[in-house]
This record gives structure tokens, C-alpha cells and sequence, in this order.
């Protein structure tokens, strides 16, 4: 939380005005054409990563494809063995025999071929999803705060699981398939040319049918796969939202709400999965048939041919026809098998866009290039004529101005939606301000590598965020290589080691996700002990004590004394009675300060502060 990536995890909650996205994210927008070649380039360049395993692989189904495509011709020269002679039926055993051994010999070499296929094919498509999801993950880090409030997280996973796994199937499945039916067809058609060039051309014929069939049937199908990758992610998200929500959902009574919305999602998912089907299984018949038409023309044509012989081209025997009859259908195959292959690669290819539009989104901007260290850093903080809005037209901070100096301890306060919050985003250069500028020590913020800037704050959160670890890892998060020493001593000033001391393995003592074995009030002290252990020069606390009972407070409050010495620190409240001894309380009103002055100078000016502070004393909420 104070270096550059941790910091994502445990972030301020964002203030967004409605439309501006936050947890739920954006709007399902209609699907825009895409560029199929574009990503299918893509996704052939992490597949062409592992050159050692697509050469080996275009190898094996060469051996595959040369014994496949021996067969027919042993097939027909075996025929060819056996004659009428005078009246009589005769057989030429020793050349029918060589021709059987010939082709037991390549069944063999087929099937042992295969076997290392599968091998080669599973492992070329795990390293290309590896490769891949390791990208994603790698980017999924560098993204900006922005992107991650106004993304659906559901949708996020679902491109890092159902997506990358989409793109395994395919290359796992399809690679192999689609090697294999480049060299049939060519090979297939170099030997029907060889029988005869005339037959040859009648195998073509079905050829522009099938490329017109595949390429109609194919507009279709494509918007159906890319919208089912589409609601596959809103359902992800929908159930993201109802187990991270749960306790919230079922206190309200909006069980049959969160069933019917999820319903809803599911029933447009299961239509569209079914068009998506339909199409998908309409090509292999439509395939089937026009294989089987150019079947039935090589063998019509070839039976007159062979009563019928024509000059300059060969004369067939019935074996030769045999032969031709199995290359056509080998010849057809191919078209076949990339049309039943096609829903796959369709669907891969759906995915694969969704993870190359992560992939293609603006890292987050770290311009800074100040020499400045951490140790360096005092603390001075100012800001200068800040504008800042979230959804364009709706501004949140209006030429803010606020300078707090080193060791200060300041308070922020200000009614619900008034910009406390965003201060902090615009420090810790969450997001980046639409105006004005912001300095530590006299430097741009923008100038300091944010891994420095965001080394030198800690943030402890009104939600906490703790992680499936131990509680020794939980507070260590804080500051990588800290003793147990440290750690114990920060546990002590967060008035933390009382409650963990008395757990069955205390700091081993492993939490379930998001710390859910604990109290709230316990979170928030693990968290105020990561704090604590990081040793920050600023300290944020954005309501940090506002989920722990009124003794436990006091505790934290007399620590946190010892805590905020020789360091700035900005606290965000709402109960007033946890800031009286700032040394300048801030009250923000309409997106600028509209007054500062410590406890006493405020009441007397019978202002903003004062007006909050009577409303709370009376028990009213703010």
C-alpha cells in the first residue's frame, strides 16, 4: 500500500459521481466490428514464442500427412492386384502382401505420430497460455486506479480465466488441426493431379461453394461468440458482486432482486449461446454435404472416364478411382475440420481481443524522474489551485488550495461527497489532476517516481484490506524484510498484539480471504499495525478508527500520538470528537477549503465546522 503496486489493494474508495462508474463499471456497450487479422497476428506471435515445439509439431503431422496420404495409394495399388485374366479371377499375392505390410507400416508410424502430436500440442498451448497470462497479470499491475474503479471486476477475472482458458482449448485443439489440413490439401490435391489433372479440376468444383458457404455462415456466427464472451463476463461480475456483497443483500431482503437480475443475465447468455451453437453446428453438416456431392462427381466422372479413356491424361484403373475417391474426400476433409473447428477458433479469438483491449490500455503514467529518496523527504505538502472531476462537467475539487507543513498533524472534514477522499487520490497520484499542482518538499509530485512517492505514505482505510496469509505476513506487507522484532512492536502500538496473543497460533495464525475470521475492529487494527511498520514520513488515515468500539479508540488514538511525531499526517473524519487536537482542522466545502483553524478557532467562528460539530454532539449524522 505504499509502494507502486501495492498501493492498488489497499486504495481510498473512490468518490464517483453516478456514471462515473466505481464498482459496478461501465455499460455493455454494442459490439463494434473487430479486426480479426490483427488479433489473429497477435495471437500468433505468443504461439511463435515457442518455435522449437511449432517446428516439431509442423514435423510430426508432415510424417502424419505424408503416411495419411500414402494409404490411398497402397489402397488402390492393392486393388489393382487383383485382374481378370482370360475370364478368370487372378490375384498377384506377393505384390498384394508387399502392399498390405506397406500400409500396416504406416498405421503403425500414423498412430505413434499422433501420440507425440498430443504431447507436443499440449505443452505448445500451455506455454502460450502461460506466456499470456503472465502479460495480462503483469499489465493488470500497471493499470491505472481509474481503470480498475470503472471496470466491473468480474469482467477482469473472466478475461484471466474463462478467456485465457478459451485461447488454451484453441491452440490446444485447432494448431494441430489446421497444420494438418494445409498439408492434406495440398498434399491430396498434388496426388488427385497426379491420377489425373482432369478429375482434379472436378474436386474444385465444390471448392468456391464451400468458401461462399463457410464465409456467410461465419458473419453470423462471429457476433454470437464475441457477445457470449460478453456476458460471460457480466455473469462473473454479478456473482463477484453478490458474494462480496452478501451480508449487504441479505440484510436488505434483495435475494429474489440479485436472483432475477442474475436470471436475466443468465437467459440472455443462454440464448445467445444457443445461436451461437446452431451457427456453430450448421457449418459441419452444410461441409459434410458438399463433401459428399464432390464424392459423388468423382466417382461418376471417374467410372465413365474408365470405360472411356481421354487423351492426355492417364488411363484409370478401378484402383486408381479408389484412390481418387479417398483423396477427395481428404482433399474435402480440411474445409471440414477448420469448420468444425471454427466455433473454437471463433471463440478464442473473442477472447483473445478482450485480453489484448486490457493489454492495450494506457499504463499508468509515471513520468517522475527527481533524484529524491524517501529518507530525504520531510513532508511539506501543498496544493496549488487544484481542479479535479471524475465524470467530466462535475467537478469535485475547484481551485483547492492547502499547505500543510512537515510533522503537522492536519484533519479533513467536510459533509459526504465534498472531496476528502479525492485529496488523498490526488496525493498518492491515484488519479491525476485536471489542473494546478501539487508538491512535497517544494517538488512536483509529478516529478517524484511514484514507487518513491508512494513508499513514503501509508494509508490505513476505513475498509480494510488483508489477504489468505498469516497475520506475521499481513502486517509485514507493510515493509518487505522487517524482523519480528519490528513487527511485534508495531502489533504493540496498534494495541493489536492484545487480541492476536490470545488466538490458537497467534501471528501464524492464517486468515481467511479478506480476514473475514476476524472482527472488523480487529482488521482495522492489523492494518494500523502495517501502517505503523512502514514507518511512513506522511501518514493518511482515512477514518481509520471508525470501525472499533470507543475504548479500543481511545487506545489507538493515545498510540497514534506517538505514532503521528515528526510526521505530516492527513485524517479524514467524520467523528469530529477523534480530531479536536489537530493542529489544523480543514473544512471542505463546494470543492475548495472553506475554513481552517485548530478546535477552538472554528467553534468561534460559528461556521461550516461549527454547524458540523453541533449537529454531531446533538446525535445527528452528518
Amino acid at each position: 500500500m505504499n509502494n507502486g503496486q501495492r498501493s492498488t489493494s489497499n486504495r481510498p474508495v473512490v468518490e464517483l459521481r453516478p456514471g462515473g462508474g466505481g464498482g459496478r463499471g461501465p455499460r455493455i456497450n454494442k459490439e463494434k466490428p473487430k479486426n480479426m487479422g490483427k488479433t489473429l497476428k497477435r495471437l500468433l506471435g505468443y504461439i511463435g514464442k515457442s518455435k522449437l515445439l511449432v517446428i516439431l509439431l509442423i514435423v510430426i503431422m508432415a510424417v502424419v500427412t505424408v503416411a495419411d496420404l500414402a494409404g490411398p495409394a497402397m489402397q488402390g495399388a492393392a486393388i489393382d492386384t487383383i485382374k481378370i485374366v482370360d475370364g478368370k479371377l487372378t490375384v498377384d499375392m506377393p505384390a498384394m502382401l508387399t502392399c498390405l505390410a506397406i500400409m500396416g507400416v504406416l498405421f503403425v508410424i500414423n498412430a505413434t505420430m499422433a501420440l507425440f502430436q498430443g504431447f507436443i500440442a499440449a505443452k505448445l498451448s500451455q506455454n502460450t497460455v502461460y506466456t499470456l497470462r503472465n502479460d495480462l497479470f503483469r499489465k493488470i499491475s500497471k493499470l491505472p486506479i481509474k481503470f480498475t474503479d470503472t471496470h466491473k471486476h468480474g469482467d477482469i477475472m473472466s478475461r484471466m480465466t474463462n478467456d485465457v482458458e478459451n485461447v488454451s482449448n484453441a491452440v490446444s485443439q485447432s494448431i494441430a488441426a489446421l497444420i494438418s489440413s494445409v498439408l492434406t490439401l495440398v498434399g491430396a490435391f498434388a496426388m488427385m493431379i497426379y491420377y489425373g489433372w482432369i478429375m482434379a479440376l472436378i474436386a474444385c468444383v465444390t471448392v468456391p461453394l464451400t468458401i461462399t458457404v463457410s464465409t456467410t455462415l461465419a458473419k453470423f456466427m462471429r457476433k454470437y461468440f464475441v457477445r457470449r464472451q460478453k456476458l460471460l463476463g457480466q455473469i462473473n461480475g454479478q456473482v463477484e458482486e453478490m458474494v462480496t456483497s452478501y451480508k449487504t443483500v441479505v440484510a436488505y431482503g434483495k435475494e429474489q432482486k440479485a436472483v432475477k437480475e442474475f436470471s436475466e443475465t443468465s437467459e440472455k447468455l443462454k440464448k445467445c449461446s444457443i445461436s451461437a451453437r446452431v451457427w456453430g453446428s450448421i457449418m459441419g453438416p452444410c461441409m459434410n454435404f458438399l463433401g459428399n456431392f464432390q464424392y459423388v462427381l468423382i466417382a461418376a466422372f471417374g467410372g465413365f472416364f474408365v470405360l472411356n479413356p481421354v487423351p492426355f491424361m492417364r488411363t484409370l484403373t478401378i484402383g486408381n478411382i479408389q484412390s481418387m475417391l479417398q483423396y477427395s474426400k481428404k482433399f474435402t476433409r480440411p474445409v471440414n475440420e477448420i469448420a468444425n473447428q471454427y466455433a473454437n477458433i471463433l471463440t478464442a479469438l473473442a477472447g483473445a481481443e478482450r485480453i489484448f483491449e486490457i493489454m492495450d490500455s494506457a499504463d499508468e503514467i509515471d513520468e517522475g524522474t527527481s533524484e529524491i529518496r524517501v529518507s530525504g523527504i520531510k513532508g511539506n505538502i501543498t496544493f496549488e489551485k487544484i481542479d479535479f472531476s471524475y465524470v467530466e462537467g462535475e467537478p469535485v475539487l475547484k481551485k483547492f488550495d492547502l499547505s500543510v507543513k512537515a510533522g503537522q498533524k492536519i484533519a479533513i472534514v467536510g459533509a459526504t461527497g465534498s472531496g476528502k477522499t479525492t485529496v488523498v487520490n490526488l496525493l498518492t497520484r491515484f488519479y491525476e489532476t485536471d489542473g494546478g499542482k501539487i508538491t512535497i518538499d517544494g517538488v512536483d509530485i509529478r516529478d517524484i517516481p511514484k514507487d518513491t512517492l508512494r513508499h513514503s505514505i501509508a494509508i490505513v482505510l476505513q475498509d480494510t484490506v488483508l489477504f489468505s496469509d498469516t497475520i506475521r505476513a499481513n502486517i509485514k506487507y507493510g515493509k518487505e524484510g522487517a524482523d519480528d522484532e519490528d513487527m511485534k512492536r508495531a502489533a504493540a502500538l496498534a494495541k493489536a498484539d492484545i487480541f492476536i496473543e490470545r488466538l490458537p497460533d497467534g501471528y501464524d495464525s492464517v486468515l481467511a480471504e479478506s480476514g473475514s475470521n476476524l472482527s472488523q475492529g480487529q482488521r482495522q487494527l492489523l492494518s494500523i499495525a502495517r501502517a505503523v511498520l512502514a514507518d511512513p514520513k506522511i501518514l493518511i488515515l482515512d477514518e481509520a478508527t471508525s470501525s472499533v468500539d470507543t475504548r479500543t479508540e481511545m487506545h489507538i488514538q493515545q498510540a497514534m500520538v506517538a505514532l503521528m511525531k515528526n510526521r505530516t499526517s492527513l485524517i479524514i473524519a467524520h467523528r469530529l470528537s477523534t480530531i479536536r487536537d489537530a493542529d489544523v482542522i480543514v473544512v471542505i466545502k463546494d470543492g475548495h477549503v472553506a475554513e481552517a483553524g485548530n478546535h477552538d478557532e472554528l467553534l468561534a467562528l460559528d461556521g461550516e465546522y461549527a454547524k458540523l460539530y453541533s449537529s454531531q454532539f446533538a446525535g445527528v449524522a452528518t
